[in-house]
């Protein structure tokens, strides 16, 4: 079952959602980036399903400089893309010394903003692999006031495996966007794999909205995510 777990980032107490296997360790690393809402029920259970399939599963609280803004907007616009890098850079340190997880191993999981901030870690953090983004819009603006490198602009440093999970119906990103961000893997020869689901919008997988959720969409596409992390971070079961 997922806890919580507490550390000091420059100051602030950041929490962190996670989750082992009941096996024995060491366990491959994933990081999941939290949507907009959090670490919420959807978190906690993205966090739990990684654990059972066998993968050391950690989420950071990437929020924790500000006090929650019930407003989603507000809570976006807190948001520094230098300290979420910072944010998943200290989440990978303290899963690597105090949870039990196997050296050499490293992927990135996230959802609507978190399949933005997934890329963003990808592209920016050399240990980072297989990288899966479920719908992640506004990849080509960055966020805050010392402005770097856009996640888009980031691509080509993506060292792993791609996979993308997209709704048709989706308008951030739109089908457009979806196709110049295929194409920017594309042009950078980058190992991926995208996936589009008609009839599903933005944040199909999340089973919190009743109007958005679809659900064959959501089984489909965790099925793939699950196949796509055991074959980039568990050797063994590539021939299965």
């Amino acid at each position: 079952m997922a806890r919580m777990e507490t550390i000091d980032k420059d100051g602030s107490a950041m929490r962190i959602c996670i989750a082992s296997p009941q096996h024995a360790g060491p366990h491959p690393l994933v990081i999941l980036m939290c949507h907009i809402g959090g670490l919420d029920d959807f978190t906690e259970d993205r966090i739990d399903r990684l654990a059972q399939a066998g993968f050391l599963s950690v989420a950071p609280d990437i929020f924790h400089y500000h006090d929650w803004f019930d407003d989603s907007n507000a809570r976006r616009a807190s948001l520094r893309d230098i300290r979420i890098i910072a944010d998943i850079e200290s989440t990978i340190l303290h899963a690597r010394i105090h949870a039990h997880a196997r050296p050499g191993t490293l992927g990135i999981v996230g959802h609507c903003m978190g399949g933005r901030t997934a890329l963003l870690g990808a592209g920016s953090i050399a240990d980072i692999g297989p990288l899966a983004m479920y719908y992640g819009g506004r990849t080509m603006l960055s966020w805050g006031d010392n402005q770097g490198p856009t996640p888009f602009a980031r691509i080509a440093n993506v060292h792993g495996p791609v996979l993308g999970l997209f709704g048709q119906d989706d308008v951030e990103p739109s089908p457009a966007d979806v196709d110049l961000i295929e194409a920017e893997f594309a042009k950078h020869a980058i190992d991926y794999s995208f996936h589009r689901y008609d009839g599903a919008g933005h944040a199909f997988q999340n089973f919190l909205s009743a109007e958005r959720f679809r659900p064959d969409a959501a089984q489909d596409s965790w099925e793939r995510t699950l196949h796509f992390l055991d074959q980039a971070l568990l050797p063994s079961r590539k021939s299965s």
